[in-house]
């Protein structure tokens, strides 16, 4: 049967469009559903992490990003001065975003930088401070401007799904495509109807976000604070607030979100009586419900973001989990469009994700515990705040919240074999990242050495390799790159090559006859 794309997209927000770009790349015809009919400007992450960060440097993002991030800059240099204009205490914001955990904030100057998971970060290292809306509008430019085809205003109702291909049935009629991924949020049509298990905790809290007008607004504290009935946030940016109650989920998660709400739940958090909301400009509900599918794939329907994991917000780890998704899955789901794909390599999407999940999930859980108001839970608070107070403490905090800690587990003896490739800096004036633009594997020969050019030499519509020398890590001789920056093979010595045929294998598949000279 004729396919009108090889994948259907479920969700443009981030996650859909980051993958629908990855896709993109490597030329397979992607559609993406979203029936949203503009970009989503309800206010919700704030802030990208390392990985994030470096996944879009590897595609030539980056500077679109430190735009926004400048911009968000002057707004919380903007709400500093309206503070002080008002003769209210005032916490000034550490020009490098070093992060919090459960509200309790991270002194960047306490940071051990010298740390190795720090190291070979580059450029991606100072951009974090890019709020979702922002995000979603970079990377649905570069989407369309990569030939993805867009659907805006147009909702997934159901899809059959076989052996050769998903019938997507949609709003607006029905398409056929080889695939279909869910990144349609945490209550995925794609995976209810999958069938797939979405185990986890219940919620147990209520939250608002909103971007607000408001007048008696002198009196609350700027940043995190903690009372007898919740916790709220003032800042870092004029008119944005947060309340945290833990007394249930909220009774209509869909009912609209009114000025009134917001002001109950401010002045009961705050205590602040005459803090009054007078305009609504975004907002949202929030639950600390923490669920994880138990695959991410089921046959030919694959699921990523909030459709594969929800949790709390906190600490900003749904959206940049997301974005891992997108950038795992996006070239083993074109490797396997394409043909090329080694047998099991999709399955391995699943195998190396959702143990991030897993880990993301319970963190916010503990954030959770720690911020409930009551007695133990204050008298932990203080604990970890105390220990938040050193650099070892601090170091271990901002390795987590940042993601640098992350790896999959590869094969190889190589300490470098699964986790992200360090942005080295190259002979002619390139950096790594300059060489990933284009989304295929790289082998870098950093010794000029004929064999190992050899053994790439059927890989080359999936493998570019590079001959160039890199000052800095003399020690190196050769590395190989899988298309979403994770190392998946290194050598210290020339003719150290026994583990790069396999890990060409395992990732890349089979090399193409290579004509005799």
């Amino acid at each position: 049967m004729k396919r009108d794309a090889d994948v259907v997209v479920a969700g443009g927000g981030p996650v859909g469009l980051m993958l629908a770009c990855e896709l993109a790349l490597a030329d397979v015809p992607v559609v993406v559903l979203e029936r949203l009919t503009e970009v989503d400007t309800t206010i919700k992450a704030g802030a990208i992490n390392t990985p994030s960060a470096e996944a879009f440097y590897r595609r030539g993002l980056l500077p679109p990003l430190r735009e926004v991030q400048n911009a968000s800059l002057a707004q919380f240099g903007s709400f500093t001065q309206q503070r002080q204009a008002a003769g209210a205490s005032v916490t000034v914001p550490a020009p490098r975003f070093a992060g919090h955990f459960a509200g309790i904030m991270l002194r960047g100057d306490l940071l051990d930088e010298s740390d190795p998971d720090f190291a070979g970060r580059g450029p991606a290292g100072e951009v974090g401070l890019v709020p979702q809306e922002a995000l979603e509008r970079i990377l649905a430019e570069r989407a369309v401007e990569l030939g993805v085809t867009l659907r805006r205003g147009v909702t997934l109702t159901g899809f059959d799904a076989d052996d050769e291909g998903v019938h997507v049935h949609t709003s607006h009629g029905s398409l056929r495509a080889g695939w279909l991924v869910g990144c349609d949020g945490g209550r995925s049509t794609v995976r209810r109807l999958a069938g797939i298990p979405f185990p986890g905790t219940a919620p147990s809290i209520t939250g608002h976000q909103a971007m607000v007008e408001m007048t008696g607004a002198d009196d609350l504290g700027a940043g995190w604070n903690w009372t007898a009935t919740g916790t709220y946030v003032h800042g870092p940016m004029p008119g944005r607030i947060l309340t945290v109650e833990f007394d249930g989920p909220p009774a209509d998660r869909e009912a609209p979100i009114t000025a009134e709400e917001l002001q109950t739940a401010l002045r009961r958090v705050s205590g602040v009586p005459d803090v009054t909301v007078t305009k609504v400009v975004s907002a949202t509900r929030f639950t600390d419900n923490a669920r994880q599918a138990s695959s991410y794939r089921h046959g030919r329907v694959l699921l990523a973001g909030d459709a594969a994991h929800v949790h709390s917000p906190f600490g900003g780890q749904g959206l940049n989990l997301g974005i891992g998704d997108a950038m795992n899955l996006g070239w083993k789901l074109a490797a396997t469009v394409r043909g090329w794909a080694p047998e099991g390599l999709l399955d391995t999407y699943t195998t190396e994700r959702h143990p991030i999940g897993a880990w993301v999930l319970d963190w916010t859980r503990a954030q959770v515990a720690l911020m409930r108001p009551e007695s133990h839970a204050g008298a932990l608070r203080q604990v970890i705040n105390e220990l938040s107070g050193t650099p070892d403490a601090t170091t271990f905090f901002v390795k987590k919240i940042s993601g640098v800690w992350q790896r999959y587990d590869l094969p190889g003896s190589h300490p470098m074999i699964g986790r992200s490739a360090p942005d080295l800096e190259l002979s002619g004036g390139h950096r790594l990242a300059d060489h990933l633009h284009g989304g295929r594997g790289l082998l870098l020969d950093l010794a000029d050495d004929p064999a190992l050019r050899e053994r790439a030499a059927g890989y080359g519509d999936r493998v570019r390799t590079l001959t160039v020398t890199c000052p800095d890590r003399p020690d190196l001789s050769g590395l190989l790159l899988r298309p979403d920056g994770c190392t998946a093979w290194a050598a210290d010595a020339p003719g150290a090559y026994e583990e790069l045929d396999g890990a060409l294998g395992q990732w890349f598949g089979a090399p193409a006859v290579v004509p005799a000279a």
